[in-house]
């Protein structure tokens, strides 16, 4: 398959109306036609293939294409396309002196159909074209534009916000008074509000409203919902995510439900929502979009570990056409199960010390290596 047969199929997955949760012969159909473009496109990620003897004539299932460590994209530019054909460059986060990763790409069509769609799926739900008020605990696209956060926020705001819908981080300070005036308008309409930003944004508007007497002011109508993602990694102090939803929801006047974190990557094309809007009555975990496999891995072998013991992240992500589909993260998780025993979603347990730079490390060894001959599919 070309790849615009491939995103030709995959736009139309993203957007059906009842796109079941789980098609494993579609996801493994595309996820090898992906591998074999990749593996004939991208010069760095074929030589990391090759050292391991995966190339397309011996990868016949998902379990066997290689995922590539996520710290690899901080030291090559991972694209499956000519340099002057890229249109959008997203960095991860870190200060002037980090060496940062970078996702490239030639097209948004895919990446922001991807994000759209989970948004309006786990998220948005009931609110989907009702055109809430939205504010952003996040700079926008002007003062940050190689965020892929910021990016999300904004095709949000355009799809499904209301014109007063704001970014309230600006030149590193939030606007409490933007924020605050928009809780008063929407407490006297009665309509909901949506206010979504870095877990990092949250512990600081939470400092600042710590001492505030007017307790009433900031609470949020019925139907208003919140989500924290991560971001600004080392710049906040350490706030456990449970004690951080709980300050949140308390603050806000909203059942804990009604707080949903993100899980994301800069490098991938596709995020992770809690289940608590969709599913209220079953266990808080991340849902994953069906276009995406999350697995989990021993660290040492990279064999997948027993159904929902502890291990790192892969995630597969077809959303990742001109990159790589398949990464390595440096967090630990496990597949939440349900009673039969079948995976209903997954928990992210932290990061596994040391494992970006180990990863990074070997990746770079393989894709510098010159002497690699290219290898014929």
């Amino acid at each position: 398959m070309s790849r615009a047969q491939i995103e030709t199929e995959l736009l139309a997955w993203m957007r059906e109306d009842n796109a079941p949760d789980e098609d494993a012969a579609r996801f493994e159909r595309l996820a090898l036609a992906i591998f074999v473009f990749q593996f004939e496109s991208c010069e760095p990620y074929q030589r990391f293939c090759a050292s391991m003897n995966q190339t397309p004539a011996s990868v016949d299932h998902l379990e066997a294409i290689p995922p590539v460590p996520a710290g690899a994209f901080k030291e090559f530019a991972l694209r499956c396309f000519p340099a002057e054909a890229t249109c959008k460059t997203f960095r991860t986060s870190g200060t002037s002196l980090d060496r940062r990763g970078e996702l490239h790409l030639d097209t948004l069509v895919l990446y922001e159909a991807s994000l759209l769609a989970s948004l309006q799926r786990y998220f948005m739900l009931d609110l989907c074209g009702t055109g809430p008020e939205m504010h952003f605990l996040a700079p926008s696209g002007e003062e940050s534009p190689d965020s892929s956060l910021t990016h999300m926020f904004e095709v949000l705001r355009s799809e499904e916000g209301s014109p007063k819908s704001t970014f309230d981080l600006r030149d590193g300070s939030l606007d409490l008074d933007s924020l605050g005036e928009a809780i008063r308008s929407a407490q006297s309409r009665n309509e909901p509000l949506i206010v979504a930003g870095t877990s990092f944004a949250f512990v600081h508007l939470l400092d600042a409203l710590a001492d505030t007497e007017d307790t009433d002011r900031w609470l949020l109508p019925t139907g208003s919902r919140l989500m924290e993602t991560g971001g600004f990694k080392g710049r906040s102090r350490v706030v456990p995510r449970e004690e951080l939803r709980t300050a949140i929801a308390s603050r806000f006047g909203l059942d804990e439900r009604a707080v949903v974190n993100q899980y994301g990557m800069t490098e991938l094309g596709s995020q992770f929502y809690d289940s608590t809007l969709l599913d209220p009555d079953g266990p808080r975990r991340k849902l994953t979009p069906p276009w995406t496999r999350v697995r989990f891995v021993d660290p040492a072998s990279g064999v997948d570990v027993p159904a929902g013991d502890l291990g790192q992240i892969v995630i597969h992500d077809l959303a990742n056409t001109g990159s790589v589909a398949a990464i390595q993260t440096a967090d630990l998780g496990r597949a939440i199960l349900d009673s039969d025993g079948r995976e209903i979603g997954f928990d992210v347990a932290g990061r596994e010390v040391g494992a970006e730079a180990r990863g990074c490390s070997i990746a770079t060894d393989v894709m510098l290596d010159a002497s690699m001959l290219r290898v014929e599919s």
